[in-house]
């Protein structure tokens, strides 16, 4: 599936006998929307999915940014703190970005090795189950 700008959420699953923690995501698929990406903002309510993308920039940005790499299949790759004014190396296997506020992915236990799920219309429920329905790209 491929996804296009718009909200949703981001589901890091639970471990331990924690609950999923549930993120707001913004998605920016088009061209347009991955090139603004975080430039200009202060702050980031939740996070924003780059999707395709398979490396990132801090130029002209005012703050500090978590950066998860996933792959085709979502799993994290890395997770990286970069702050403002550097070049992120590509991820040979990367499909997928996630950014987020420096220090907010450590605490909803985003980190390499995880497998997460992209909920793309939280609020339209499946009519068989009554559940949102988790997505999943097709590379």
């Amino acid at each position: 599936m491929a996804w296009r700008d718009g909200r949703g959420e981001l589901v890091v699953p639970g471990d331990e006998g924690r609950p999923d923690v549930r993120v707001p995501l913004e998605i920016a698929a088009s061209y347009r929307a991955r090139t603004k990406g975080l430039l200009g903002r202060t702050s980031l309510d939740g996070a924003l999915l780059l999707s395709p993308a398979n490396s990132i920039h801090t130029f002209r940005m005012r703050m500090p940014i978590d950066v998860a790499y996933l792959d085709r299949r979502l799993r994290v790759i890395a997770v990286r703190t970069m702050p403002p004014g550097r070049l992120g190396l590509p991820r040979v296997r990367a499909r997928h970005v996630v950014e987020s506020e420096a220090g907010a992915m450590a605490g909803w236990g985003l980190r390499s090795g995880v497998r997460v799920t992209v909920v793309t219309n939280p609020s339209d429920p499946d009519p068989d189950t009554g559940r949102a329905t988790p997505t999943t790209p097709h590379a």
